[in-house]
């Protein structure tokens, strides 16, 4: 299998076209830097869904090197903003287990977004990586949830706890953790209703389940990952803000990002909501959902040759 930088690189390619490429033209097309040049690429970054202040931000940071630096030329532009981009994306976070005991990830985002797909492959990756993994149908409200979650598990030949439909996601949390800890399991990963029709039922829900898996589990759950789109764009800034209300998100699963134009929005999410993207999805296969490693995300959008190569830190976790 290819690596998963290449696969990143060619899921970004529509995503470089909408935007590196386009601030290509923009630095081609001049030989000095001057107002004019800043207020394109303003401009090109806010059509490329990276957000409207971070895109402020971004050209800030812009001008601000160019005058430390005494630089004057269009063109020295493009590896400042790589520069600038990698280090708005910040460093890898990886995702936070207990010391002892089961970890518990919850998993929330709205119906669409591949949250049942992303559950499934967290759980094969972390089966792969030595852990005793089950998943917890915490979806008891949409119809076929738990079905769909099952036929992840299957595949992920993971044990799923459920219960009927309709029924309190926050006994299926209980009736998991208690399986989890007289079966030595290391690792739980609880759906949970994806549904934001009735923002208050679902903040109400999430804070009973997160109540009642801290009741029983002192310091869980370990992570809140909320799974996003990627193809949504500024939508998923959106989403993001009313999750993190409701469930306290400690990190983003961005999902899609193969296929989209709309891959800024990493950065609109890291330098607006403030909440690290932890892992990212380039396709539909199950080893296509990986840690995030900015390095190699700001590689891979920038990369313009097959021959350039990025170290595959994304793959030594």
């Amino acid at each position: 299998m290819a690596g998963f930088f290449a696969k990143l690189k060619e899921g970004l390619t529509k995503t470089r076209d909408q935007f590196v490429t386009k601030v290509e033209e923009i630095l081609t097309g001049r030989r000095k830097i001057d107002e004019d040049l800043y207020e394109e690429l303003e401009e090109v970054l806010i059509r490329s869904d990276v957000g409207v202040t971070t895109s402020l931000e971004l050209v800030q940071r812009l001008r601000q090197e160019v005058k430390k630096r005494k630089l004057s030329e269009a063109q020295e532009l493009r590896e400042v903003l790589k520069e600038e981009i990698a280090d708005l994306l910040g460093e890898e976070v990886p995702l936070q287990f207990a010391e002892s005991g089961p970890s518990v990830l919850l998993v929330v985002g709205v119906n669409g977004v591949g949250k049942t797909t992303t559950i499934g492959k967290l759980a094969h990756y972390f089966q792969d990586e030595g852990k005793k993994v089950i998943l917890a149908a915490g979806d008891t409200f949409r119809a076929a949830a738990i079905d769909q979650l099952e036929i992840w598990g299957q595949r992920a030949g993971v044990e799923v706890i459920k219960q009927r439909e309709g029924a309190d996601p926050a006994a299926v949390a209980f009736d998991a953790i208690h399986y989890a800890k007289t079966r030595s399991v290391d690792l739980i990963i609880m759906d949970t209703a994806g549904r934001l029709h009735n923002k208050v039922n679902l903040m109400e829900e999430l804070k009973k389940v997160k109540r009642v898996i801290e009741r029983e589990i002192p310091g869980a759950p370990h992570e809140v990952l909320l799974v996003l789109d990627a193809t949504t764009g500024q939508n998923a800034l959106q989403q993001a803000k009313i999750f993190q209300e409701a469930a306290g998100v400690t990190g983003i699963v961005l999902t899609k990002l193969d296929g989209t134009a709309k891959g800024g929005v990493v950065l609109g999410i890291q330098g607006e909501v403030k909440i690290p993207v932890k892992w990212v999805g380039v396709g539909e296969g199950m080893e296509d959902l990986r840690p995030f490693v900015p390095q190699d995300f700001a590689n891979a959008l920038f990369s313009q040759t097959e021959e350039e190569d990025s170290p595959e830190k994304g793959e030594e976790a």
